[in-house]
């Protein structure tokens, strides 16, 4: 059996692991077959094992240490909704995206814009950890020298897929490389997140009608609607509310979920790869600044990073929440 846009060997790898009654889980973490899982097995809903969820826990709460240390490091950056996405940054690389971090240019890949791009150190850290580049060089994010710069750069980063920063066109990007695998006949994914209040620039719901008129099934559109941007509350700033049935009035099929709860996660992107001929939307509610008490919740952790104490009181927490995890 072959199927479009799958890496030879991840088929009968996966295969050979259900005949042999063996845990495939290490195979798909290692061959990143999650979103092919299931492809394979006629479209049939696997939940999350007690196991699997314990593991993106704690490569979630690695994507924040790395977000700590990266912001740390340059003294400037966006922790708070870099933290706030963390656990969709950890699903999509180590379950979900079709993606090989030994060829990051990898034609059948699926595609991923931050199209909220000043949460970089996020997708820096969850990149790093999948083992695009190393993790040691987190810390430059931002230094003149360093590849890392504050906002996604295609051409310097190995695994990012296009250069964001400018709030409302990363959607427009996605949209585009969608149409342009339904062209082609190709069966790539693509995958494109947002900040809440990004979505108040107009050209987002630009992107959302061209979207919809082209059926791009292939698309799915994630709003992490954490509830605060620079200024503050975005409901106080330019309400963007209600924005599920914005999304559906504008011909999307809409999953509203927990952007913190990975079976929550898992339901809404399998809606996701199953829905035809329309795109859909993600909103997922979630807490700014996530497990990391001083910054939860507080809008000047939206571009702020922690001096030398916050970054001790950060890490000793983010590290306790490890700790606890690795013991159960």
């Amino acid at each position: 059996m072959r199927l479009p846009g799958i890496q030879p060997g991840i088929v009968s790898g996966f295969r050979d692991c259900l005949k042999s009654g063996k845990n495939a889980l290490p195979f798909l973490l290692r061959r990143n077959a999650g979103a092919f899982q299931k492809r394979i097995l006629n479209e049939e809903v696997i939940a999350l094992t007690p196991n699997e969820k314990k593991q993106l826990r704690m490569t979630a709460c690695k994507v924040r240490m790395g977000i700590i240390e990266a912001t740390h490091g340059a003294k400037s950056g966006h922790p708070g909704g870099s933290l706030s996405a963390a656990d969709m940054f950890t699903y999509l690389y180590f379950k979900e995206m079709n993606v090989d971090p030994k060829n990051p240019k990898w034609e059948g890949r699926d595609r991923f814009v931050l199209s909220k791009g000043h949460t970089a150190p996020g997708l820096y850290s969850a990149l790093a950890l999948r083992g695009f580049f190393p993790v040691e060089d987190l810390p430059t994010l931002r230094h003149i020298d360093s590849y890392l710069q504050g906002h996604p750069n295609m051409n310097t980063v190995p695994g990012v897929d296009m250069s964001t920063g400018s709030l409302g066109q990363g959607i427009s990007c996605a949209a585009g490389m969608a149409l342009g695998f339904k062209h082609q006949g190709m069966s790539n994914r693509v995958y494109t997140l947002l900040g809440d209040g990004e979505i108040q620039e107009g050209q987002v719901w630009e992107a959302c009608m061209f979207s919809a008129h082209y059926k791009l099934d292939n698309l799915c559109v994630i709003v992490d609607n954490n509830g605060l941007q620079i200024d503050g509350n975005v409901a106080d700033v330019m309400s963007p509310y209600p924005i599920v049935d914005k999304l559906e009035a504008f011909g999307f099929k809409v999953v509203a979920i927990d952007g913190h709860d990975f079976d929550q996660i898992e339901a809404a992107l399998n809606t996701a790869r199953q829905t035809k001929g329309q795109p859909t939307a993600i909103v997922m509610k979630t807490v700014k600044g996530k497990d990391v008490s001083f910054m939860e919740n507080q809008a000047g952790w939206h571009g702020k990073a922690p001096n030398d104490a916050e970054y001790e009181q950060a890490m000793s927490e983010l590290k306790a929440i490890l700790a606890e995890l690795e013991g159960k």
